[in-house]
């Protein structure tokens, strides 16, 4: 009871971010990483932790967030068919290792690196949701085991720094090498489940030992934020759903692309200025 007493602060931000980014999933329909990581970073900050520290917590939890949530959703498509099993072999061991790596170097980067490398891809995911440009660079490469394993070591190693499932990298770049939308979809919510426990694992050992994360942490992966956060993201997924379903998908999609252009201008201007 005390340490509930003490830390009463901490557990009510996690809450918060739980709800909010919880919301914000349902309402735009991916996994919360692109929510969690800004949100988790600022309640940490509002709480006393160092900027630096605040981001890479905040990235590793998030990780550790979507691993429940990934296999949920992953067994949901692969039960609908929407895995391509083969893409699925191909990508698998090459994202997971992008993802460790990524992971482990975390620690060797400021969390100003981990914002820059968060707000230029976000801003890179938005431009991509609007126009069909990744589709006509890489089209011509469908076919090519290479280049499939280039991407998915490429998606891996960001989407550990930037804290994500990797899903905003991962559909488009499936989808631009011919697959169909469902099973690009389905299939990145599968290789999803390889990021974040590579990055989970990375994460864990890159900050093993670290003075000053905040309570229940091993590494940087805070199990506060992982009960808190994603209890209250499931919780709260279902009403973001409900608002997805007043507005048209030309509309979503615009306010998806428009919310992660404003996150990545935010995070780029935070560590230029700080």
């Amino acid at each position: 009871m005390d340490l509930l007493v003490q830390n009463w602060p901490l557990i009510a931000a996690l809450s918060v971010t739980g709800m909010v980014s919880g919301v914000f999933a349902g309402l735009l329909g991916i996994g919360g990483g692109a929510i969690i990581v800004p949100v988790l970073a600022l309640a940490l900050e509002a709480i006393g932790l160092g900027s630096d520290l605040a981001q890479h917590v905040a990235v590793a939890s998030s990780l550790a967030i979507i691993i429940p949530t990934g296999i949920m959703s992953a067994r949901s498509h692969f039960k609908r068919g929407a895995v391509d099993v083969a893409i699925l072999k191909l990508w698998a061991p090459f994202v997971l290792g992008g993802c460790l790596i990524g992971g482990l170097m975390a620690g060797l980067f400021s969390g100003d690196v981990l914002r820059i490398v968060f707000g230029v891809m976000a801003i890179f995911i938005a431009i991509n949701i609007v126009t069909p440009f990744q589709q006509r660079l890489m089209g011509h490469l469908r076919g090519s085991p290479t280049t499939h394993r280039v991407a998915a070591s490429i998606v891996g190693y960001l989407s550990a720094l930037m804290g994500i499932g990797g899903g905003s990298l991962s559909v488009p770049t499936i989808a631009a090498f011919g697959e169909t939308m469902h099973k690009a979809v389905g299939t990145g919510a599968a290789i999803g489940v390889f990021i974040a426990v590579g990055g989970t694992i990375g994460f864990i050992i890159s900050g093993w030992g670290l003075a000053g994360l905040p309570p229940l942490s091993l590494g940087y992966v805070n199990f506060g934020a992982f009960a808190l956060v994603g209890g209250f993201a499931a919780l709260l997924a279902p009403v973001g759903v409900m608002l997805a379903h007043r507005l048209d998908q030309k509309t979503l999609k615009y306010v998806f692309a428009a919310f992660l252009v404003l996150v990545g201008l935010n995070m780029i201007w935070k560590a230029i200025s700080g």
